[in-house]
């Protein structure tokens, strides 16, 4: 070996042992919790953030958009299928529901005190066994004036309802309810004694068709909902 060769060796050697002390003194010097976070940051250089959207605020009666402070909200869900019963949700209250225990079959009806937004009564008119008409026409009649009135039916709403219930029902604003058929789903809103806004949902209905029903002998539920403002009387 020359003596260029050993000049090159001795340099090497020198340029490993002071690699070897800086290493040395940086451990003794940097904490072991700073060279973790150090190769932390290193590894999240170049990934792109995740973007994490808000979860949506649940809207009373699970509204897809909210009603305004100066406004009611309300929904009205018909039955569908022997499974799935009729819902009435005023202000995020279930009025009536399978949950309430309070819904059944025929034509389900909640009253609100317009003025205070409280319910003020739940009925049940059974329409396919015995003569309830008459009963519904009494209690409608009975309602008092500023109340909110709320029609919906689970199964059959039409087979005993006879004409002057519908004159009635029809005198309230309804523009169906001469249509309604067996099992129609039909779902409706009404004022006593004051007019609604023309455009709100008051009133749908769907009839039963053997071709086109989504459950055995059912025609598919419907809903009506929206916001009713407070200042119409």
């Amino acid at each position: 070996m020359g003596s260029l060769d050993l000049v090159k060796l001795a340099g090497l050697l020198l340029t490993l042992l002071a690699a070897w002390y800086l290493g040395y003194l940086f451990a003794a010097f940097v904490s072991e919790e700073i060279i973790t976070t150090s190769i932390a940051n290193l590894q999240d250089i170049g990934k792109k953030p995740v973007l994490r959207a808000p979860v949506p605020k649940r809207q009373k009666c699970d509204h897809w958009s909210p009603c305004s402070p100066e406004s009611y909200a309300y929904r009205i869900l018909s039955g569908g299928g022997k499974e799935k019963l009729a819902k009435i949700c005023f202000e995020d209250e279930l009025l009536i529901s399978e949950e309430k225990g309070n819904v059944g079959r025929g034509i389900n009806v909640a009253t609100v005190n317009y003025k205070t937004g409280k319910v003020t009564s739940v009925k049940l008119f059974d329409m396919w066994e015995g003569d309830h008409s008459g009963e519904m026409m009494t209690f409608i009649k009975n309602v008092p004036e500023g109340s909110l009135l709320f029609m919906v039916t689970h199964d059959d709403g039409s087979t005993r309802l006879k004409n002057d219930a519908k004159k009635l029902v029809e005198e309230l604003g309804s523009k169906e309810i001469r249509n309604m058929k067996f099992r129609s789903s039909w779902a409706f809103i009404a004022a006593k004694g004051f007019k609604l806004p023309d455009n709100i949902q008051k009133e749908k209905i769907n009839h039963s068709d053997k071709k086109k029903n989504r459950y055995d002998g059912w025609p598919a539920e419907i809903q009506i909902e929206g916001c009713i403002p407070r200042n119409l009387i």
